[in-house]
């Protein structure tokens, strides 16, 4: 029997976080050898599984069913559907490897940046910058997962366009954690 205060780990928001991490191998098979049609699909279900990472948020605090293990699991699986997306992109060649490296770099050190802080006791909430971040890198990654000339527009373009905010956030909300954990550092010695 479950008591109010307990909250089953597999509730609806959870369970949306944990499809969110199995679409990652999803996404690196539809991305081995896309051809236009198959660009396409990949990055309507990227986009349509990227949402979902609102809807478990959304669900989640409306009835009040966060957990540690959504906490947890929520920032992976951004981190891992995106990174999945960018990595599958250099092969193919509709992203530079260079800008990829220095994003992955930048989610390396924050997250254990924040691993160091929570072992010192201090908690480096994600910031709305981290969060802007996220969405701009979404919005750059579907028109470059589409690549293709569709509608007489040129996805591949209209995507290396998006992501240069996507690239400059990316470096900004990196460096305000670290200035953040250091400004706390600061203040506490």
């Amino acid at each position: 029997m479950q008591t109010k205060n307990q909250v089953n780990l597999f509730n609806l928001p959870n369970s949306l976080t944990l499809i969110r991490i199995g679409m990652a191998p999803v996404l690196v098979v539809m991305l081995l050898s896309p051809g236009e049609t198959l660009s396409v699909v990949a990055a309507v279900v990227f986009a349509l599984v990227c949402l979902t990472d609102w809807l478990d948020g959304y669900i989640a605090r409306k009835n009040g069913i966060t957990t540690s293990l959504g906490k947890f699991l929520d920032p992976l699986a951004d981190k891992l559907l995106i990174t999945t997306a960018f990595i599958m992109l250099i092969p193919l060649g509709r992203i530079p490897a260079w800008v990829v490296a220095i994003i992955m770099s930048r989610e390396m050190a924050v997250t254990g940046l924040r691993a160091i802080a929570s072992n010192m006791g201090v908690v480096i909430s994600a910031s709305n910058l981290g969060k802007y971040k996220t969405i701009a890198q979404i919005i750059s990654l579907v028109p470059l997962i589409i690549h293709y000339r569709f509608l007489s527009l040129d996805f591949h373009a209209i995507g290396i366009l998006l992501l240069v905010p996507a690239f400059l956030l990316t470096l900004w909300s990196g460096i305000d954690y670290f200035v953040r954990f250091f400004r706390h550092n600061t203040l506490e010695g």
